[in-house]
């Protein structure tokens, strides 16, 4: 909310903004996010402004703190709201997922990352034969054909990338079957 006139505009540059820098390390002290700050200083000058315009302000500085206070208290007090569901209305709702747990997905995560090594541990050769095959799900022909090598060289070292991989993950305590 911009000063309106003169007058209120040099009140603000004079009593509120030289209190910009300690009011925001306050509020950073106290929100968990910079977004939020900044919301709650544009809230807070825009509440100070209309104080003034309505004549209210004898100490400027002591009530910016005060409406700060109260703006953060708001701002809590709307984002611990919850809402309310009728039991009506409960089997609308998303809320059984019967999809992994997060416990699960960090873990597969986790595996995957170390797939990710294990593979990128491989030789050059070994590494391009177990992706076209494992990823893109090439046939043997389509990657020896690809690669210029025999069928036999590509089966050879898609079995070599595969021990070297699971050896790779069961030294990691990924258990491999």
């Amino acid at each position: 909310m911009p000063p309106q006139n003169l007058e209120q505009t040099r009140w603000f540059t004079e009593e509120i903004q030289p209190h910009e820098r300690s009011l925001r390390s306050y509020l950073q002290r106290t929100l968990p996010s910079l977004y939020d700050v900044d919301d709650i200083v544009q809230d807070c000058f825009s509440r100070i402004l209309r104080a003034q315009e309505k004549g209210q302000v004898r100490s400027p500085r002591p009530l910016l703190f005060t409406i700060a206070r109260n703006a953060v208290r708001d701002f809590f007090h709307q984002r611990s709201r919850v809402e309310m569901v009728p039991m009506s209305e409960l089997s609308a709702l998303p809320v059984l997922d019967h999809g992994p747990g997060l416990l699960e997905s960090i873990c597969r995560r986790q595996e995957l990352s170390l797939l990710a090594q294990a593979i990128d541990s491989l030789p050059t050769r070994c590494r391009e034969v177990v992706l076209l095959r494992k990823i893109k799900g090439l046939s043997q022909k389509e990657i020896a054909q690809t690669l210029g090598i025999s069928e036999h060289t590509v089966e050879a070292l898609a079995t070599k990338g595969a021990r070297r991989c699971s050896a790779y993950l069961r030294r990691r305590g990924v258990f491999t079957a």
